[in-house]
């Protein structure tokens, strides 16, 4: 089909979009003061993002990519897997069993990163082959996930390279990053094929490595899948007196399992409206309740799903669903880094079409998915939040006289248990009516403002409902490419001049659909 034929088509569609929908008599209401302040907005949402693996991080592509995100999302820290497994080259020895380090392809790595304004959050693994126990391995790029051979020589490895990185960078600048100790080892044998026990030894040695090279820098774990292990790991420094500065673990939205690197097994949102954010809140408490209550608590891993095979990724429905997380998370969390930022993404191996469900904010071909502009739409937040009764939404302003409101339907739509979020994510999935949100802010200084509408739903900033309109096509020409690009560009649907008069007061009633998601930003002229 033409890409004319199918805007023709879609105008058609959405013309008849409301009068199909079902109405909803029910209004929300959302008051805000501009004068009443919350407090500084907590900004957690961007300290941190994810990556699949290091190796992919010297791919022209991914680094494209990972500018364009820097730029409309500010993200602070990246993470990603594979850093010392053996396509980044780091490690091996010589006939005398004597370690021989390589770290050229890391630095290319970093260099980019910190060229670009971001830092690595550093994730200490796999097991370089020639310093590893066993052959066991995870994931197409063969990550090797076996305890060392040689525990000394596992600590003198991260020894040297932290002291790289210190010559190279400086130590002020090392100081402000972050170490972390291998990835989900609770998730044995996937990614570690040792006990609890042996991690924390694998942890101990490590830590000592980075603590030797500078006391200051951070170090932390356990990593783990489901929230598993924070307790035990904290418990197990203090007795041990092993240095630990905060604690990282994983959730993801769906109600059983933790890994499944090819897609194989059927997934299902959950339903429980506190899905991640149950699993935050407690892990804060398990901190604040242990002997080192003010450790920091980063959750390095989190999306709606575990899989890089299901399709709610790809779906609008996607980004009222982060932003829901994230306002019920608050300030539990100093990071919640979203896995991950792109679908170049090659655990199972290179993908074969353009959407696949796969963990990315952006598709392999840079299309910009309507998870993108959920961490888009928080970024263009001020820096000071009003106060507000409403739980779906943030009021912001900042110091220029300009202030936003980002508001948004959280609907779980699936209908039974007898599917899953592969067989229903994919389909054309229209959004039935929620009614009508008010809008009402008042104590806003007298003068002309310039009111940008962005909207991101149904049909809006939504390039998987217009790819399958495109008739899912397995491969994307140049021109179907660019027509997804436009369509999901994130730019406002509506601008127009506001005057506000002495009375300081502005009221506006906005359509809601499920899983709609508008910000409102005022610039004053």
């Amino acid at each position: 089909m033409k890409i004319s034929s199918v805007v023709f088509c879609l105008a058609i569609f959405l013309s008849m979009q409301s009068v199909l929908a079902q109405s909803n008599s029910g209004e929300r209401l959302i008051s805000v003061n501009l004068q009443n302040e919350k407090g500084p907005m907590n900004t957690m949402f961007k300290e941190c993002i994810g990556a699949g693996r290091a190796n992919e991080g010297l791919r022209a592509d991914w680094q494209q990519q990972l500018e364009i995100v820097k730029q409309d999302c500010d993200f602070k820290y990246i993470r990603m897997h594979g850093l010392l497994t053996d396509d980044m080259a780091v490690y091996k020895e010589d006939r005398q069993g004597n370690p021989v380090y390589n770290f050229q392809y890391i630095d290319v790595l970093y260099d980019y990163i910190l060229e670009i304004g971001m830092k690595p959050f550093v994730e200490l693994g796999f097991m370089p082959n020639a310093l590893a126990s066993g052959d066991q391995t995870i994931f197409w790029w063969r990550g090797n996930v076996t305890p060392p051979k040689d525990y000394n020589k596992w600590e003198a490895l991260i020894r040297n390279l932290v002291q790289h990185w210190t010559d190279r960078y400086g130590e002020e600048e090392v100081k402000t990053w972050y170490f972390e100790v291998w990835n989900e080892p609770n998730l044995s044998p996937g990614f570690w094929t040792g006990t609890q026990d042996e991690y924390f030894k694998l942890y101990q040695y490590a830590a000592q490595g980075v603590k030797a090279v500078n006391p200051a820098y951070k170090v932390g774990g356990p990593a783990t899948a489901g929230a598993a292990w924070v307790p035990e790991t904290i418990a197990f420094c203090e007795k041990n007196n092993v240095p630990i500065d905060f604690i990282s673990t994983h959730s993801y939205g769906v109600d059983v399992g933790f890994l499944d690197e090819f897609g194989g097994t059927g997934t299902r949102l959950s339903a429980n409206d506190r899905a991640v954010s149950q699993d935050v809140i407690n892990s804060r408490k398990q901190i604040t309740e242990s002997t080192k209550p003010q450790l920091e608590l980063h959750y390095t891993e989190w999306s709606s799903s575990y899989t890089p095979a299901d399709p709610i990724h790809d779906s609008y429905h996607e980004a009222a669903y982060i932003l829901n997380k994230i306002k019920q998370i608050g300030d539990a969390a100093t990071s919640m880094s979203y896995w991950v930022f792109t679908d170049i993404f090659e655990e199972p191996g290179p993908r074969f079409t353009p959407f696949h469900g796969g963990f990315g904010l952006m598709n392999t071909q840079g299309i910009k998915k309507p998870a993108y502009q959920a961490y888009a739409l928080l970024n263009k937040l001020g820096d000071t939040e009003l106060a507000n009764t409403d739980d779906k939404s943030w009021a912001c302003k900042n110091e220029q006289g300009n202030f936003q409101l980002l508001l948004w339907d959280y609907t779980y739509t699936l209908p039974d248990d007898s599917i899953n979020n592969q067989d229903y994510y994919i389909r054309n999935l229209p959004a039935k009516s929620k009614g009508s949100c008010r809008v009402s802010i008042s104590g806003v200084p007298q003068g002309n403002y310039q009111l940008e509408v962005y909207q991101v739903g149904y049909m809006h900033n939504d390039p998987y409902s217009l790819y399958d309109q495109l008739g899912k096509p397995s491969q994307l020409s140049k021109q179907q490419v660019e027509f997804l690009k436009e369509s999901s560009n994130g730019m406002p649907e509506k601008s127009e001049l506001v005057k506000v008069k002495a009375d300081g007061s502005f009221e506006r009633e906005i359509p809601l659909h499920e899983n709609d998601v508008y910000l409102l930003r005022f610039r004053k002229l």
